[in-house]
């Protein structure tokens, strides 16, 4: 994209970046009020009838979905920035949920024009241009991600606070949130270990907790298989989410802005299954790429505003997709296209092309 194309779309928006406190509070807190209300009754109430306890269940699930995705909002704040909100969504969300914020920080390597879609990018893999295989090992992220966390936060964050190598090694392999599970992350000297260290310790105090109330017998042992079953409805949720989000057509070198923005995705419905699938903003994934600072409760204004007013060629129009399915159509049709031959690819290509004209017109 170019520089008069950035301050184009820049100019129609300049005063979406003012971040509303109010907005944050109120947000975060009705929905965690919601996600442990539900929870509670899923958990400590054995005898709510089941269809309660199912209603109880999607609660749980959609509220603590939407509270876990304010880590994304946490890690675009300014230094110094909502400092009081970081504190208190680690303290009641972050911990209890052995969430971290500082497990997400990587995030900011997502947004580096020099990292983006590159081996230093752990939100990004090449799933274009890969195979079914390749699909099938990130989607079953889901199921285990969740039992190696526990036992991250359970077990090896005390023996690695015995053992410097391999607390330096935990640090950059194992806490990350990302999706690329080669992913290493770089330690920096104005890293604030000692801030890390305290979430940690908070975070192995409630796996041990826990762990205490499931094998003692307080709560009942099926109450383990309710809370994985959550933890992967969330995880999978947000995965399903991440595959539109981008269309994955890195080839592992540096790409320019407007590459970038052109690799990323905004989803204009705003139908109930896209507004819990993408909570916080997270339909609008072009446009957050394209100013990540703008905080999440202005992004579907600036979307409708730049959809008014820039001109039909801009690159920003190329990016909206009517819907997460059309996204998803196109990722595995791009996979689908893998196994074809060269003919066959050309054709395929000839038949998107046919297919973005028509979800322009669409959008």
């Amino acid at each position: 994209m170019s520089h008069v194309s950035i301050k184009q779309a820049r100019l129609l928006v300049n005063d979406l970046f003012v971040v509303r406190p109010w907005i944050y509070w109120t947000d975060f807190l009705v929905s965690l009020t919601i996600g442990y209300t539900a929870g509670a009754v899923l958990l400590k109430m054995p005898t709510v009838a089941w269809q309660w306890k199912a209603v109880a269940w999607l609660l749980t699930v959609l509220a603590l979905y939407r509270v876990s995705l304010f880590m994304h909002e946490i890690c675009h704040f300014k230094r110094g920035e909502m400092r009081s909100f970081k504190v208190a969504w680690n303290v009641l969300a972050g911990i209890p949920m052995m969430l971290p914020s500082f497990f997400y920080e990587t995030h900011r390597e997502h947004h580096n024009t020099h990292h983006y879609g590159t081996d230093h990018d752990g939100e990004y893999l090449p799933l274009a241009s890969g195979t079914w295989r390749d699909l099938f090992l990130f989607i079953a992220q889901v199921f285990y991600l969740p039992i190696l966390t526990f036992i991250r936060h359970l077990i090896i964050t005390p023996v690695s606070f015995c053992i410097p190598p391999l607390r330096k090694w935990v640090l950059e392999h194992w806490s990350s949130f990302v999706i690329n599970l080669s992913y290493r992350r770089e330690i920096r000297p104005q890293d604030p270990l000692g801030w890390w260290a305290a979430m940690e310790i908070g975070c192995h105090l409630r796996a041990l907790a826990l762990a205490f109330v499931i094998f003692s017998g307080i709560d009942p042992w099926y109450n383990a298989l309710l809370i994985y079953s959550v933890a992967v409805t969330i995880l999978a949720m947000n995965h399903l989410r991440t595959l539109a989000a981008h269309r994955y057509r890195s080839d592992g070198e540096m790409m320019t802005i407007e590459g970038q923005l052109l690799d990323s995705i905004d989803i204009s419905s705003n139908s109930w299954l896209t507004l819990a699938l993408c909570p916080v903003g997270l339909r609008f994934h072009a446009l957050h790429h394209l100013f990540p600072g703008m905080p999440y409760h202005n992004l579907e204004t600036a979307h409708r505003r730049l959809m008014r007013e820039l001109p039909a060629n801009h690159p920003y129009r190329q990016c909206v997709y009517p819907s997460i399915w059309t996204a998803l159509n196109e990722l595995l049709g791009e996979i689908r296209r893998q196994r074809l031959s060269p003919e066959f690819k050309t054709i395929s290509l000839a038949c998107d092309n046919e297919s973005y004209v028509h979800r322009k017109r669409s959008a």
